[in-house]
């Protein structure tokens, strides 16, 4: 199978979640608290803590890809083989800075498309729900790609 056409399923299985958010108040989403428990973190019981990770994680897990199985957004860099921004398809995942550069802490999502200085990505945690948000093109620190191709079964629902 294609880089595009398993791209193509991971974007789209992505966007099942689009519209997903946490709960305001004492109570916690169960769909977000569940993107921990597929991402192998059942000890995490709120939709408070970050999810960015869990939710790629889980998307990924979802179409039996492998996953970093942590939740710091910058575990990504290390995962699947890095691409070009050039060569960048929708479905890749993207990894941002948050707070500096060279913090621990970050952002991560997949790509949707480029415009200008800028990516859409669709992500968890965006806005404390799953949704297309942009990001500067100066915050990227890495683009991913599985390194694993699905096969022909693996990529129909």
């Amino acid at each position: 199978m294609s880089d595009a056409t398993m791209n193509a399923a991971i974007i789209e299985a992505a966007g099942r979640h689009l519209g997903l958010q946490e709960w305001r108040g004492a109570r916690h989403n169960p769909e977000v608290v569940g993107m921990f428990e597929a991402d192998g973190h059942g000890w995490v019981k709120d939709d408070e803590t970050p999810w960015c990770a869990a939710m790629v994680g889980a998307v990924l897990g979802q179409l039996g890809l492998p996953h970093t199985g942590k939740l710091n957004a910058r575990s990504y860099l290390d995962w699947g083989r890095p691409v070009p921004m050039r060569e960048a398809l929708p479905g890749d995942v993207a990894v941002f800075w948050r707070g500096h550069p060279s913090a621990a802490t970050g952002h991560v999502a997949f790509v949707v498309r480029f415009e200008d200085d800028k990516v859409l990505v669709r992500g968890g945690n965006q806005g404390n729900k799953v949704s297309d948000a942009w990001y500067p093109v100066s915050r990227l620190l890495g683009i991913r790609r599985a390194a694993v191709a699905l096969s022909k079964c693996d990529a129909v629902d």
